[in-house]
């Protein structure tokens, strides 16, 4: 470890362990549960409520540090609105072409100007052995980021330089800060050890990538053929503090380790608000007993997501995992399908009779029986099945009666879904969009989200503050497979992830 962070961290700790300090109160709170742990079983991740059960006192012991700490900072907490455009699209192993600029221009909609896109994309490479087992090829990536680019900023008149003659060179790419005295953004990028075997981007990259432009490439990250893109307007670079950008990759495909399925996820914060998105690519299937499959890649993407702690981080505390984010965003093709006859599903599907299609659905059926993200909310479904479509290139799902030459069998389902977590997610809008590029239909949530800007310059208290404010249950949007509302669950997550942070706490120099 570095000296300099080990020094740095055993003062904070110290400082923390004042007995005249209410956080040294909140960590000893948090020692205690930690040598409870030696005793007892390892809480399960996925049970909310786990580490709660020492009961009420310690609850109310938690709730008078916070209460305490507000008095001492005054922290002058204000909530501020985002607009966020979350979209997914399994492209089939088609590389973005110039004829698709109107496809995505159309998915995007970037008159209606959201804050933050995050774009997740399945098969951007064909799902062949050579891909699958063999070394990352950045090319599709880079194709597919500068054509996102192009539509984001030509659409608002901005200049954007193509060709680019320096592409970004990795599989990965996350923004890093540009030292401006003026700026209070502040940035955090560590590149895994996938990007230390490439190379690092130019200045003169950076200068395409980065200026003259409305919005910036935040993070990009490419596993096999899943992608995931995440872009912001350059003014709120300047407006807010943007910290500890990461990213992460879980390969669950064939023999649970390749990477034709799994997830890539990015973690940030903006001022004193955690994100997280995840971009997935599940188990496909419509037999009986492949809705397991999927549910257990879903276990694995849990489990194995983690962002640790780096030397470039700041001094706020970060969270390691996806349940230690205060906002969080699951989506892709989760491949969950229909369990009813072709037929019927068809006939549904010509009566526009969403609900009781929805009546059918695989992921519902397991968010209500809790095999799957119980407690996660989905927008109500009002558009037809995304999945498959004719590869004619036509608003025909394959198979049916009479079956054509060569066509896969399949029964519609709506494969490509979005969902969310956390307290300050309001929906605004669920759809799909008709490019015809791809088996798939793309598929799109916008969101309005509420950040804290926190004015106190205590860092310590700071996070403390901004978590503990995501104690209440968020505002029902859609429909909510938590059986039982108001649950503090947030509050455990914290627990867990700050558990977590004591006994993994590594910091990764390998850059």
């Amino acid at each position: 470890m570095n000296p300099m962070i080990f020094n740095r961290e055993k003062k904070v700790i110290m400082d923390d362990m004042s007995p005249k300090s209410s956080s040294g109160r909140f960590r000893k709170w948090f020692k205690r549960k930690h040598k409870n742990k030696q005793k007892h079983k390892e809480p399960d991740p996925y049970n909310y409520l786990d580490g709660l059960s020492d009961g009420e006192d310690e609850g109310d012991y938690i709730m008078e540090d916070v209460y305490i700490s507000s008095f001492e900072m005054d922290p002058c907490t204000s909530t501020n609105e985002l607009r966020i455009f979350v979209g997914t699209w399994n492209v089939a192993g088609r590389s973005p072409v110039g004829s698709l600029a109107v496809d995505l221009e159309e998915w995007l909609k970037p008159q209606d100007a959201a804050d933050i896109y995050v774009l997740g994309f399945q098969e951007i490479v064909p799902l062949k052995t050579r891909t699958v087992i063999g070394a990352e090829d950045p090319t599709e990536a880079t194709n597919w980021n500068l054509l996102i680019g192009k539509t984001l900023n030509e659409n608002f008149g901005c200049p954007w330089l193509t060709p680019m003659l320096n592409p970004v060179s990795s599989d990965n790419y996350q923004y890093v800060k540009v030292p401006d005295c003026e700026r209070r953004a502040s940035f955090s990028g560590v590149i895994d050890s996938t990007l230390m075997r490439g190379r690092w981007i130019t200045q003169y990259h950076q200068q395409l990538v980065l200026g003259g432009s409305k919005y910036k490439l935040m993070a990009s990250k490419k596993m096999v053929g899943v992608f995931i893109s995440v872009w912001m307007k350059k003014e709120l670079l300047k407006k807010y503090c943007v910290s500890n950008v990461k990213v992460s990759s879980v390969a669950c495909g064939i023999m649970g380790y390749l990477g034709n399925k799994g997830s890539v996820s990015v973690s940030m914060s903006i001022e004193g608000t955690s994100f997280c998105f995840i971009a997935a690519h599940l188990a496909s299937g419509e037999k009986n007993g492949d809705e397991g499959r999927r549910n257990r890649q879903v276990s694995e993407i849990f489990k194995r997501t983690s962002f640790p702690l780096s030397a470039k981080d700041d001094d706020n505390r970060h969270p390691l995992t996806i349940l230690g984010h205060d906002q969080i965003f699951w989506f892709g093709d989760l491949n969950y399908r229909l369990d009813l006859e072709d037929n019927l599903a068809r006939d549904l599907i010509k009566k526009q009779d969403w609900k009781a299609l929805q009546g059918f659905d695989q992921l519902r059926k397991e968010q209500e029986d809790g095999g799957v993200f119980e407690g996660w909310r989905e927008g109500n479904i009002k558009f037809a099945p995304t999945y498959k479509y004719s590869s004619s290139n036509c608003n025909r799902y394959s198979g049916g009666l009479p079956n054509r030459s060569g066509e896969k069998q399949r029964t519609p389902a709506w494969c490509d879904r979005i969902l969310w977590y956390g307290k300050g997610v309001k929906l605004l809008s669920y759809f799909r969009s008709e490019s015809k590029f791809s088996d798939h239909r793309p598929v799109s949530a916008q969101f309005s989200t509420q950040i804290e800007v926190m004015k106190s310059t205590n860092s310590r208290f700071l996070d403390k503050e901004t978590n503990f404010h995501n104690i209440m249950p968020p505002e029902q949007i859609g429909p909510s497979i938590n059986k039982e509302e108001g649950k503090p669950t947030l509050l455990s997550l914290i627990v867990k992830d700050t558990e977590s942070s004591s006994t993994h706490m590594q910091v990764d120099t390998n850059y």
